[in-house]
């Protein structure tokens, strides 16, 4: 892998990252961009012991352009987009409409391809293991700057999730603090420790392969299951059968099936509904541990891949059970969905 460094007209850092070692990136951003002006504030919520960042700034991003328009294709026929280059593999930016900025923390954007028109599903093997790599660079970086604590990566897939721009993209957040989810965690995990002395992620890893029917695929080093308490109609937790805390600490064994087995599952998240379906919409997130707290040793990396389709042409809402009390219900047994993910295995 090779990995150039350079900036955007406006000062931001912008990073390829080329399997080849003698790609040259030496195209420069040449549009007359303001600096950029972001007014984040982070403000704590009592109640709930929480962080809110209010980011006002970002009303003005980019939102559905065509696609002759793409800020995230590469700069041609005399159109100048976020990437200089007339081509690339895998390039990541300093996203323009940060959510997390200055002391607040980063906010960086994860190009997969140059291709407009695929997905990560559609990449090769070697080019998902560069994005792994990008993952974990940008992740080791990060995590050496001041005020970081967590460090989330993670991919938002189609219109009915959110996403204003179509290019196959993702994003990295640099948080100053565990987010809540993670902090969770951490705790459930404590109490698991004191009341049993095993560690909950393996425990957990343990009881659904001894279970069984949640599994959807198990290799050598990675294992893939729906959750026995799934929250979304289809939800898929793909961890190493290594337990590790972060992308930084995953051994090479693991690195190198990882495409192959990540591959696997977008594939057949895109079988679920059948042929006559479009794509169907995912969040990907990689859950990493804090880098700070005493017991990050302890902290399973794992990645949560789910959609919020629960069945051909109906969304799962988080209407006011989930969105107003956190209390999740789910149309679709885990059981069900565990099935149906082996049923659409690809050939």
């Amino acid at each position: 892998m090779k990995k150039t460094v350079t900036k955007l007209a406006d000062g931001r850092e912008l990073i390829y990252y080329d399997e080849r070692d003698d790609a040259v990136r030496a195209d420069v951003d040449r549009r007359p961009l303001d600096p950029v002006s972001s007014a984040t504030e982070l403000r704590y919520d009592e109640l709930l012991g929480d962080s809110v960042a209010v980011a006002s700034h970002r009303q003005g991003r980019t939102y559905h352009p065509p696609a002759g328009e793409c800020p995230l294709c590469p700069s041609a026929d005399g159109r100048q987009s976020e990437i200089p280059a007339p081509a690339y593999e895998v390039a990541v930016f300093e996203n323009r409409f940060p959510t997390l900025a200055g002391e607040s923390g980063r906010c960086e954007v994860v190009c997969f391809t140059s291709d407009h028109e695929a997905s990560f599903a559609d990449l090769t093997p070697e080019r998902a293991a560069l994005v792994l790599a990008a993952w974990t660079d940008r992740t080791t970086e990060l995590a050496e700057r001041p005020g970081v604590e967590q460090v989330y990566c993670f991919e938002n897939r189609g219109a009915e999730i959110g996403v204003t721009l179509a290019h196959p993209h993702g994003q990295i957040y640099a948080y100053p603090f565990a987010t809540p989810r993670t902090a969770l965690m951490q705790r459930r995990a404590a109490e698991h420790r004191a009341r049993t002395g095993g560690n909950l992620f393996d425990d957990v890893v343990a009881r659904e392969r001894a279970d069984a029917v949640r599994v959807v695929l198990e290799t050598e080093h990675w294992i893939a299951f729906v959750p026995y308490a799934a929250h979304w109609p289809y939800e898929v937790h793909l961890y190493p059968v290594r337990r590790v805390p972060d992308l930084r600490v995953l051994d090479e064994a693991a690195r190198t099936e990882f495409p192959q087995v990540y591959l696997e599952l977008l594939r057949r998240f895109d079988r679920i509904f059948g042929p006559d379906e479009p794509p169907t919409p995912y969040i990907s997130a990689w859950h990493q541990a804090p880098f700070t707290s005493e017991d990050r040793e302890e902290f399973g990396l794992h990645l949560e891949l789910f959609t919020v389709r629960r069945t051909s042409g109906r969304l799962k809402y988080l209407a006011g059970t989930e969105s107003g009390m956190s209390a999740f219900s789910n149309d679709v047994p885990p059981e069900d969905a565990a099935r149906r993910l082996r049923e659409v295995a690809t050939k």
